[in-house]
């Protein structure tokens, strides 16, 4: 696939082909979607990177429209799925059905589910069971479904983003931690600001139309997948993130005391695993060919926020994990020998 961008192109180079459609991505998605351009910016490096996002944030702010218009950018199958208490997992998986064959025998046919796309929004995740929220693990994790002992491959590229609402918490079920983990980022999505509710009530209470066109290709999302992997990544730059990650558990060597006080238990490997591929897209996309550790920096709150737990202290003194990863980047040494 690599080799295909690079047919495409005869002036640019592979990764200035990159930052060149990750710039038009970012662009169509701004001609729906108001702000939010850190948010845009982290969805559309997930995407590149094969991994799933979680957004949080209050009704009305565009969790839902921002899915759906980079699906509609990108040119891939989209699929929607609102999570309600009493979703199975036959509605997202599938269920067979008997069909008549050819030869007029009766025979078992998948009829696929949801899940059976390349970017599916689980809209509202924390209201559905547990049952349902453990359907989506395997196909998070191996992308692959199982159904009545069969195993299906998902498309390719494959993302779910999901959404929750911080304030109602009635009726919901937390998000595992095991299924948390399985998250590349966790955004929070913030309230526009003065000018850009403006925007928004121009663009939705006037004739106001996007016209809004596909920019690349399935072929060209999966090009740019493998081609992120091969963005360089020096020895003291992955060392920094490592200790970024050892510092999240308490009794870790860089861990600052409200580690040890607040944290039950610290980021897992994966967390590393995503704040190193999001800096190497983030320099990819920047024109830059090697990832820096101003690059893990960036990446570490939307990559840790998630994967950091709090122990009853924190929670009841208030703490958010975000101030917890902060104070780490603030006194964690750029070196160490």
């Amino acid at each position: 696939m690599v080799e295909t961008i690079k047919q495409q192109v005869h002036v640019l180079n592979p990764f200035e082909h990159v930052r060149s459609l990750c710039q038009r991505i970012a662009a169509k998605v701004g001609e729906r979607v108001v702000g939010q351009e850190e948010t845009v910016q982290c969805v559309t490096a997930g995407l590149l990177l094969g991994g799933h996002v979680l957004m949080e944030g209050v009704p009305g702010v565009g969790k839902t429209l921002l899915a759906r218009t980079l699906a509609d950018v990108v040119h891939l199958k989209f699929a929607r799925v609102q999570f309600t208490p009493d979703l199975m997992p036959s509605d997202i998986l599938g269920t067979y059905h008997v069909q008549v064959a050819p030869d007029g025998r009766p025979m078992m046919s998948l009829q696929k589910g949801p899940l059976f796309s390349n970017v599916v929004l689980a809209d509202e995740i924390n209201r559905a069971s547990p049952k349902t929220q453990s359907a989506l693990l395997e196909s998070m994790e191996e992308r692959q479904v199982s159904v009545d002992a069969q195993t299906y491959k998902l498309p390719r590229p494959f993302m779910v983003i999901a959404t929750q609402n911080p304030v109602e918490l009635e009726g919901t079920y937390p998000l595992p931690e095991a299924q948390l983990d399985r998250f590349f980022f966790k955004l929070h999505v913030s309230f526009p600001n003065r000018d850009e509710l403006h925007s928004i009530l121009d663009r939705t209470t006037t004739e106001y139309a996007s016209g809004l066109h596909p920019v690349v290709t399935r072929d060209d999302i999966v090009a740019m997948q493998a081609l992120s992997r091969s963005v360089p990544v020096a020895k003291h730059v992955q060392d920094y993130a490592v200790r970024l990650l050892l510092a999240t558990h308490p009794g870790g060597a860089d861990s600052p005391e409200s580690v040890g006080r607040f944290v039950r238990t610290g980021a897992s490997p994966r967390g590393a695993q995503a704040m190193l591929m999001a800096a190497k897209i983030r320099a990819l996309i920047e024109g830059r060919f090697a990832a820096s550790i101003d690059d893990v920096k960036i990446a570490a709150l939307p990559a840790l926020r998630h994967r950091v737990l709090l122990n009853f202290e924190g929670e009841a003194e208030g703490i958010k994990t975000d101030q917890v990863i902060k104070e780490i980047l603030a006194k964690l040494p750029e070196s160490k020998g």
